[in-house]
């Protein structure tokens, strides 16, 4: 009889991480915190009913325990989560996520940065051009992402590092105007944790173009968040130890391929997360006031998109 696959293999879902965890946690949110949005959340009849407190959680970490700030983000990220249906809608293991993941490695790095944040390392594991869809490779990131963080709740901060090893030119061909305005409006703004930085390491020759990519859409806070690591340098050292890199990037944390399996079999075991999940969605139909569309959110962009020339 053949070994099982790996990648079919299903382990056991991960539950939630506990109320009491996150509270014994050093971030000063407290239950009446929660309370006082919960109590809020119930007289907005657009906003889904179905949030848990870890999600009113994750926000007020992000706003810095700010109230106001909160009820504003609350409204704004679920509002993108149900208008960017590229990104958002109907998450889950289908065709084109498990495409994903048999062609990438997202994963959560062992240990924290220097500075104590949680760091996320993606990949392209398989370069042929022909593979790649943008939507897809977004819609799993956040996918990932939204799970980690269902499982270990807040994190002092969150940085990404973003491994271009044998990247080719002809992937900026498959970038699409109307994911790049969902994705630049959503990243990194909008992600559910205090982020503090993408580093790019292995960059190609035209990593210049890419830098103009950023720089055509992104506000001077963040892009100063976008780090180029040349090839070559040890600026990366400063950020966090080499040791937790995965073993073909130089460290001594598991292989890309086994690294894609645990990832690949997290998502198995937790499809039923993503299944309620899906549920958290505006209803605009009820929202107070003028119904918001996808057009509120991208006047500037597709200008800026325009003027850009990638030979």
């Amino acid at each position: 009889m053949d070994p099982p696959d790996p990648l079919k293999t299903k382990m056991p879902a991960r539950k939630r991480i506990s109320l009491e965890e996150e509270y014994s946690k050093p971030t000063g949110i407290t239950a009446d915190d929660i309370a006082k949005l919960r109590q809020w959340l119930d007289t907005q009849p657009h906003l889904p009913k179905n949030l848990t407190d870890l999600d009113l959680i994750l926000i007020y970490h992000k706003c810095d325990r700010s109230i106001q700030v909160s009820k504003q983000e609350i409204d704004n990220q679920y509002t993108l989560r149900t208008l960017f249906t590229s990104f958002f809608k109907d998450r889950s293991l289908n065709k084109d996520i498990e495409n994903f993941f048999l062609t990438a490695l997202v994963t959560i790095l062992p240990n924290r940065s220097k500075a104590g944040d949680a760091i996320f390392y993606a990949r392209i594991l398989d370069t042929d051009v022909n593979k790649f869809d943008f939507a897809s490779a977004i819609k799993g990131v956040f996918m990932m992402l939204d799970l980690w963080q269902y499982e270990e709740g807040t994190w002092p901060g969150l940085t990404f590092i973003f491994d271009l090893q044998g990247i080719k030119m002809g992937l900026l061909s498959k970038l699409d105007i109307q994911n790049i305005q969902q994705f630049v409006a959503y990243f990194p703004d909008a992600i559910l944790a205090k982020f503090n930085g993408l580093h790019f390491i292995n960059t190609p020759t035209f990593m210049d173009r890419v830098n103009t990519l950023t720089k055509a859409f992104y506000k001077n806070e963040n892009i100063q968040k976008f780090i180029v690591h040349q090839n070559g340098s040890n600026t990366l050292e400063q950020i966090i130890d080499i040791d937790i890199l995965p073993k073909e990037a130089g460290g001594k944390f598991k292989s890309l391929e086994e690294c894609q399996q645990d990832t690949l079999e997290k998502i198995r075991a937790n499809e039923d997360y993503f299944v309620e999940e899906n549920k958290k969605r505006i209803v605009e139909a009820l929202r107070p006031g003028k119904p918001k569309t996808i057009a509120d959110f991208f006047d500037s962009v597709e200008g800026s998109f325009k003027k850009l020339e990638i030979d």
